[in-house]
């Protein structure tokens, strides 16, 4: 066996519902009881079900010579409870990013919902809620576009059954979270942090920075490490190092950056225990 494995290599991956064992609506049942969720198991499984599922299942029955007229899919695809949820989805990530990080400038806020709703961050949610194995999907591996959409859909379900508060939880705790740990300009990519910078300290009407060498290391070696320090008004607003000076320079204004945007490690962490009085979960979809 061990020959043979060596030989033919792995198997291929199958998907979960062909493996013994397997139960979809019991699986789609305890998906809902496993998030503590009142999903509609009608609209719940309607999210799991894509386009290309129906297109490829379709295209196999006529493969095999089958009346499609009397063994007709009655399935409904996702594709309008996709469109519901990602409304939602990002509405709600807009008021949840202004509300938690109100010094954010709106290029910021419109670069978090980006990441928060990318597909990397997307599937990966995804995957550790166990939605990959209950998405009806024309190919395997599942590609990241439908594993995208079927949770948007799932949004959209849990939007059509339990409401707007229920669903604003729902995005907060599972994509909200993503945020943890995260540096703001790992996901809000800056050109010029010296020139923001400039324009964020004009608009506080305090004098422009001044970059100072503070202090370097192995200047003549092949790891030079150089500390710049940004002063206004004889004041140190901070300072980071750099392999050169003017990596030192724009580190230290992404520095006062954070400071100024209320994104610094530093700061309050975001309260998940509880949605916040000022900001109705409900208002994404009001306004």
């Amino acid at each position: 066996m061990a020959r043979k494995l060596k030989l033919d290599g792995p198997p291929l991956p199958k998907h979960r519902s062909q493996k013994p064992h397997w139960d979809y609506n019991a699986e789609v049942q305890a998906f809902s009881n496993r998030l503590n969720e009142s999903f509609s198991l009608e609209l719940l499984k309607t999210a799991f079900v894509n386009p290309c599922y129906l297109q490829a299942e379709l295209a196999r029955r006529q493969g095999l010579g089958l009346d499609v007229d009397t063994t007709a899919l009655h399935l409904k695809d996702n594709v309008e409870l996709n469109i519901k949820g990602v409304g939602f989805t990002s509405s709600f990530l807009a008021d949840f990013c202004r509300t938690s990080f109100p010094k954010l400038p709106s290029e910021a806020v419109e670069s978090l919902i980006s990441h928060l709703t990318s597909s990397a961050v997307v599937t990966q949610v995804a995957r550790n809620l166990g939605i990959e194995d209950l998405t009806m999907s024309g190919d395997f591996p599942i590609p990241e576009e439908v594993l995208h959409a079927t949770f948007m859909a799932v949004v959209g379900a849990l939007l059509e059954s339990s409401g707007a508060e229920r669903a604003g939880l729902f995005v907060r705790d599972f994509l909200g979270t993503q945020l943890i740990g995260k540096d703001l300009f790992d996901m809000w990519t800056v050109v010029n942090p010296m020139g923001v910078l400039v324009e964020e300290l004009t608009k506080m009407n305090v004098p422009p920075p001044e970059p100072r060498l503070v202090r370097a290391a192995g200047a003549s070696t092949v790891l030079p490490l150089y500390f710049v320090g940004l002063y206004s008004d004889k004041t140190l607003l901070a300072q980071a190092p750099g392999e050169t000076t003017i990596a030192a320079e724009e580190e230290a204004a992404r520095v006062v950056l954070r400071k100024i945007y209320g994104y610094a490690e530093n700061r309050t962490p975001i309260d998940f225990c509880r949605p916040r009085p000022e900001q109705p979960l409900t208002q994404s979809v009001s306004s």
